[in-house]
């Protein structure tokens, strides 16, 4: 089964950095998009960054020049490094993956259980 775990929230200071990481796990024969998502207090989920492949990538406009989102295909993980944090980044971060199993071959999305992210001095 194919399995997706985040790590590396936490409470940080307004203008600090925090990494997450996510991680395939299972039986995997392809890639093809990872990303994350974020969902704050009262609000919808929402984009933060996606990676296609190794190099192509998009953000959202409320973090370009802040975050950096990277992939090392051969551990099947994708980072998002957040630098410059300021409290409206506070919300709680779901890693997002389009796989495909190796017992399908098909592509579907899966989710991580999502990891809280508070920026408050």
């Amino acid at each position: 089964q194919v399995q997706l775990v985040e790590s590396g929230g936490g409470l940080v200071q307004p203008g600090g950095s925090l990494r997450l990481s996510c991680a395939a796990s299972g039986s995997i024969f392809s890639i093809r998009t990872m990303g994350w998502y974020r969902q704050a207090p009262g609000k919808e989920r929402e984009l933060v960054a996606r990676i296609t492949g190794s190099t192509y990538t998009n953000y959202a406009d409320s973090v370009k020049g802040r975050f950096t989102i990277s992939r090392d295909n051969a551990k099947n993980t994708v980072y998002l490094q957040m630098n410059s944090l300021k409290p409206d980044d506070t919300a709680v971060y779901y890693c997002n993956g389009r796989l495909a199993p190796i017992s399908t071959r098909s592509y579907s999305d899966y989710w991580g259980q999502g990891t809280q992210v508070t920026v408050s001095s």
